[in-house]
């Protein structure tokens, strides 16, 4: 069985190291974004159990990429935490 995968997009280097590292101790797949682009591109090639979106970030907001989420039909039911 595989574990389950949380996007965590987060443009703070040092916020996003802190959450990687204990989201892979308890056992999570963790994926990366630096900006709102790059989490929709994960999105889109990956399946997400989870997505930790920071709010304001470079390229789209966390408002605008949580929308764009919303209105996929493979992520409109997938738990997001601002």
């Amino acid at each position: 069985m595989s574990k389950p995968t949380i996007l965590v997009a987060e443009d703070e280097s040092a916020l996003l190291t802190l959450l990687r590292y204990n989201l892979e101790r308890a056992g999570y797949r963790v994926l990366e974004a630096r900006d709102g682009e790059e989490a929709l591109l994960i999105a889109a090639e990956e399946t997400l159990d989870l997505v930790i979106l920071d709010w304001m970030m470079p390229q789209l907001s966390g408002i605008e990429v949580c929308r764009r989420l919303r209105q996929r039909q493979e992520t409109r039911n997938v738990p997001i935490l601002m």
